[in-house]
């Protein structure tokens, strides 16, 4: 699926994870927390990422834990409210 691997760039280039390759991340692998140990800093800018590159708002902080658990999922999400 050409979006997850487009978000995992993103993902990186967004979060300065340059010690990362796509690659690295695993679809479901969790973002925060075990899985790429993300932080809430880094859910701001997966925030502003999904705002500006694909015109989407997450206003609902608890959506939010549900959309940022892992790439799959982000993708998921997107794929539903892209405009």
């Amino acid at each position: 699926m050409e979006l997850i691997e487009e978000l995992k760039e993103k993902l990186i280039e967004q979060l300065n994870l340059e010690e990362m390759k796509p690659a690295d991340i695993a679809n479901d692998a969790p973002l925060f927390g075990e899985g790429l140990g993300l932080d809430s800093i880094d859910a701001l800018e997966i925030i502003v990422l999904l705002d500006s590159h694909y015109g989407i708002n997450v206003s609902n902080p608890e959506e939010g834990k549900e959309i940022f658990y892992s790439v799959e999922t982000l993708a998921n999400f997107i794929t539903k409210h892209r405009s």
